[in-house]
């Protein structure tokens, strides 16, 4: 029955569909693979008895020739999506013994597909974080090592949860957020293709905001084809979600075999950092490489103002965060820590519910957004934001996608960085800017570094046109062949 834990989405569906095992079997062998790899402190709240409900359920619409899109498949949902009647804390101890009485819109989605609910993953307190160390449940362990070294890795974050799930085999999917790289980062870091879509392309309505204009839900899978399997149930236009685009949702799985001929990939110079790992520069090439034999053209390409676009970032989100986190006050719900004063009530609850990378967050954009720092921060970093998307704009006169590496290094060591949060920032440097415009990336394994660890390819589509990197990833894909899996 181990076996069945190593089929992709797209294997499993059709095993289903032929009656070669039931949704049962395929979630029992997923329950007990996730029982033996607890010490990768993935999921925060596993539910195996949901999941086998959820199955048994799947197995009778099967029988009844009603299967959905996604019928019996288990997943892992980032624990950031508000699951009715499960607990979902944003690995945060504010929100410890939340259970919300309601169901975010992206999972509604996927249980009408069929889906089956494995756990709620792991994630940086509040999705702020690209190492998944900061979760007040305590570090994700990335399933692979480096060769020859048994020290522990991060997966990446603030997904890390989710990409360590799929790539050790405890989940086939799993849902995540995008804020400035947190699909995509891990994604690289854990051998897995993980897309962030178009902001708007998929509700926002039940996920936990960390910052309202820069956040997008994304699926995080084991290859390409399985990411477009699921995006296709997740996305969607919402009427509860103010900032939901309503556009008709393209079959991506389709359109994995339109292939890249006559197409016109950029490949920006400022993206060609002062002392970029060699490895990562040479898997660039490689890419450019790949994509040149299966008939796309390479075009080089400006973005200048992507030097600024960390310093924006990490004014914007931070004000948002700022923001959207001063809702958690220990009144309504979460963890309260009683006062004398309700000023006093609101500073213990805080102080103690919220750890030292969402402080330090807080402060920085309660700061930026104060009298006097607004016009010279906040506004700055706005209009900066501006100019990146006309970057964008101005690229795509040129070209289709633009192709980059997805992190700047390979997965490091847990507890490496952690004292020095700009070092920590500069993991999301290729990143960001997608975010920042609004853009959908997707990033791909597409190699291993010298130590034996994936190292990912990510590429930047028009906004909308996910379809087009769908086509371009699955070329990259079967060019790349990666079939390294951690532990192997």
């Amino acid at each position: 029955m181990s076996a069945l834990t190593d089929l992709t989405i797209a294997e499993a569906r059709a095993g289903l569909s032929a009656r070669r095992f039931s949704a049962r079997e395929l979630a029992a062998a997923h329950v007990e693979a996730m029982e033996r790899a607890k010490d990768l402190n993935a999921y925060i709240t596993p539910t195996p008895d949901k999941a086998l409900e959820m199955a048994a359920r799947s197995d009778a619409r099967l029988a009844a020739g009603q299967a959905g899109a996604l019928e019996g498949i288990p997943l892992a949902i980032k624990d950031l999506f508000c699951t009715e009647g499960t607990r979902t804390t944003a690995a945060s101890r504010i929100l410890d013994g939340f259970v919300p009485p309601y169901e975010s819109t992206v999972t509604s989605r996927l249980w009408d597909a069929g889906a089956v609910m494995l756990g709620k993953t792991n994630l940086d307190e509040f999705a702020m974080g690209s190492s998944n160390m900061t979760s007040a449940f305590g570090g994700v362990k990335n399933p692979w090592r480096r060769r020859g070294d048994a020290r522990d890795l991060v997966p990446g974050g603030s997904s890390g949860g989710s990409a360590a799930a799929v790539a050790a085999r405890i989940a086939m999917g799993a849902t995540a957020t995008d804020t400035g790289g947190s699909i995509r980062q891990p994604a690289a870091f854990c051998g897995v293709v993980g897309i962030k879509p178009t902001y708007g392309r998929c509700s926002r309505w039940g996920i936990v905001a960390f910052a309202s204009s820069l956040d997008q839900a994304g699926p995080i899978a084991r290859d390409v084809r399985d990411t477009a399997i699921m995006l296709g149930a997740m996305a969607g236009h919402d009427a509860k979600d103010s900032t939901s685009v309503p556009r008709a949702v393209p079959d991506y799985e389709a359109a994995l075999g339109r292939g890249v001929k006559g197409l016109r990939f950029g490949i920006p110079r400022e993206y060609m950092l002062d002392g970029m790992p060699a490895e990562i520069a040479r898997l660039w090439e490689q890419g450019i490489a790949w994509l040149r034999e299966a008939g796309a053209e390479p075009v080089e390409i400006s973005l200048p103002h992507t030097k600024y676009a960390l310093p924006a970032y990490y004014i914007v989100a931070p004000a948002e965060a700022s923001s959207n986190l001063a809702r958690y006050d220990g009144v309504r719900f979460g963890t309260r820590v009683a006062g004398n004063s309700i000023e006093e009530l609101y500073e213990n609850t805080r102080g103690a519910g919220f750890g030292a990378e969402v402080r330090r967050r807080i402060l920085i954009g309660t700061y930026v957004l104060s009298a006097g720092y607004y016009d010279a921060y906040y506004l700055k970093a706005q209009k900066v934001r501006a100019l990146i998307a006309r970057d964008f704009d101005e690229a795509y006169a040129k070209c289709d996608v633009v192709l980059t590496p997805t992190a700047p290094s390979a997965a490091f060591a847990m507890g490496e960085k952690m004292d020095d949060p700009v070092a920590m920032y500069l993991n999301d440097v290729f990143t960001v800017t997608v975010n920042l415009a609004g853009l959908p990336g997707i990033s791909l394994p597409a190699g291993l570094s010298s130590d034996g660890l994936p190292l990912g390819l990510q590429l930047i589509g028009r906004a909308f046109d996910e379809e087009t990197l769908f086509a371009a990833s699955h070329v990259l894909e079967r060019a790349a062949g990666f079939s390294a899996r951690p532990g192997a």
